[in-house]
């Protein structure tokens, strides 16, 4: 069957009819796109200056716990299950492959920040000490139930010169290429997220005041999530949404990571030039929280009985709100229209649907709350 050419789309890509499938065919770069390709790998690879190191188990449990390797706030807490961490530990014994550590080279004090494998490191110094008991092992069966003392003299001076291999970032990258490599090289069982990263990259007055408002009364008891995901700091990742995702939208591109980032950065240093701007900020977020507290039935969440805050409903009911607050001040709803709007099948099709990053979902989603309550005020 021939292939019939249809047109080509803003892209540039040639759409196609195969039977009864239409197809989108990207032509194939040129020559020059390879050149502006190679350039951009060459300047992007040069903002990246880091070190390969290979540490002894001993030495990184020791420097742990001398305080020269340090565990930033912006950090997960230790929040490894106690299955995993004896799994990790019976890989070790067994000389399995281990993922790349992740540090950064503090310049101030010199001391190594530990950016991925914080968890590994502290299960390390854990067993060594004497404070981990090992459980039901799957492979070392006869090594379950012991502490790191139960084990032979020799087994227990080859532990210690087990070695696992690292990456030291240097001090000279930017906040930038720290957060993209923070996000590419974190190769541990649980990668960082973009909430943890903008943290360890952006600390700052805009940091501070995300991480006091993600904490605030209120907002907790509008976001019910699960332990792992408090741990990992999602409240402030839904607080950065709050503010970042509600204006213009003018350089929002479909990739919210970027964005947010952006934004977080330069929000950060407009705080630092004026801290009234902090206060304002944090005025607009309470007030909209303690609106949607006010009228909403259950919060974020789906029904009353949800334990959850799905992130495109919390998304459309946030900014929504705050947007319908800002064309009127003096906004009154009656609970009952606000319970009818979100359980819509309208507003369930709205935020199930695909493409949740697509600026026009996002805008579509936003809009359908702020309409919904300037129309249903009392």
């Amino acid at each position: 069957m021939t292939e019939l050419a249809l047109l080509r789309d803003w892209k540039g890509d040639t759409v196609v009819q195969r039977g009864q499938k239409v197809v989108r065919e990207q032509p194939r770069p040129s020559a020059n796109d390879a050149d502006a390709a190679e350039a951009q790998i060459v300047e992007e690879s040069r903002k990246i200056g880091y070190n390969t190191v290979e540490y002894t188990v001993e030495y990184l449990a020791d420097k742990l716990r001398s305080d020269d390797f340090y565990i930033p706030d912006y950090q997960r807490e230790y929040v490894w299950e106690e299955d995993r961490k004896h799994r990790f530990i019976e890989s070790l014994l067994m000389g399995l492959p281990i993922p790349f550590l992740f540090f950064w080279e503090n310049d101030e004090d010199g001391r190594l920040e530990i950016v991925d494998g914080s968890q590994r490191i502290r299960t390390i110094l854990e067993f060594i000490d004497g404070n981990l008991r090992l459980g039901e092992l799957e492979t070392l069966t006869k090594v379950s139930g012991f502490q790191f003392d139960d084990l032979k003299d020799s087994r227990r001076r080859k532990f210690k010169n087990r070695t696992i291999r690292g990456v030291v970032l240097d001090e000279q990258a930017d906040d930038q290429a720290r957060a993209e490599l923070f996000d590419r090289i974190n190769t541990g069982s649980k990668s960082a997220n973009p909430a943890e990263i903008r943290r360890g990259a952006l600390p700052g007055p805009f940091a501070d005041l995300v991480t006091e408002l993600a904490e605030s009364p209120t907002f907790m008891t509008l976001t019910p999530m699960s332990q792992m995901q408090e741990n990992s700091r999602t409240r402030e990742e839904l607080v950065t949404r709050f503010f970042a995702l509600s204006g213009g939208l003018e350089e929002y591109r479909d990739r919210v990571a970027d964005y947010l980032f952006g934004y977080a950065k330069r929000k950060s240093v407009e705080i630092d030039q004026n801290p009234d701007i902090a206060e304002m900020m944090k005025r607009e977020f309470t007030r909209t929280m303690e609106f949607i507290s006010e009228n909403s039935p259950y919060g974020f969440k789906k029904n009353q009985k949800g334990t959850a805050t799905p992130k495109t409903r919390y998304e459309a009911i946030a900014l929504g709100t705050k947007q319908a607050l800002e064309r009127d001040p003096n906004l009154r709803v009656d609970v009952e229209e606000f319970r009818k709007l979100i359980e819509s099948s309208e507003f369930a099709a709205i935020v199930r649907a695909d493409g949740a990053n697509v600026r026009a979902r996002l805008v579509q989603r936003i809009s359908y709350i702020r309409d919904g309550l300037l129309e249903s005020k009392s």
